[in-house]
């Protein structure tokens, strides 16, 4: 009973190790498939990030600078700049927009600011932004903009290196 007991041990643990390979097996899957989900987006290299052909999911890129706080635009105030559309708050807005958009265009293209350190594109959340030196920074979730205000000068250093290499790639994390 004694030999038998030490064999179908043995076995026992080969089966588990078997299961323990298998199962780290599926969860290398299981991170691939959901990759493959959260890479869902996509856009054409040096595209700006857009919902819907509208920048900044609506919201109006002067009230940040202006008002100092993310403002939803108003859908009958909008603007075409290189082929999207910026939604404006007031009228004042966008025609301060218009006499000069390079001043109020979010920095990489609209995409996560923290998402560029890292070498990829990442949607963001508008209500997540930091102006500096007069550059609008949105960031994917209030998480993220946590990160990135704690290291913010280092991390606008290491985005500026490596978005002209990240503005060619076309998958975007939503």
């Amino acid at each position: 009973m004694t030999t038998h007991f030490s064999r179908f041990s043995s076995a026992s643990s080969a089966m588990r190790a078997a299961l323990g390979v298998a199962a780290g097996i599926a969860a290398a899957l299981g991170l691939a498939l959901a990759l493959s989900v959260v890479f869902s987006g996509a856009v054409q290299a040096g595209e700006p990030n857009q919902h819907n052909g509208v920048a900044v999911k609506g919201y109006d890129v002067v009230a940040y600078f202006k008002d100092g706080r993310a403002t939803k635009g108003d859908a009958s105030i909008t603007t075409q700049y290189a082929s999207t559309t910026y939604a404006f708050s007031s009228v004042a807005n966008r025609d301060a927009f218009l006499a000069s958009p390079q001043q109020y265009l979010p920095q990489f293209d609209g995409f996560c600011a923290y998402g560029v350190t890292g070498g990829y594109k990442a949607d963001v959340s508008p209500e997540v932004f930091t102006v500096v030196n007069g550059k609008l920074y949105l960031n994917y979730s209030a998480k993220v903009g946590e990160m990135w205000v704690k290291d913010r000068d280092a991390l606008i250093e290491k985005a500026n290196a490596k978005w002209p290499d990240v503005k060619k790639t076309t998958k975007i994390i939503r």
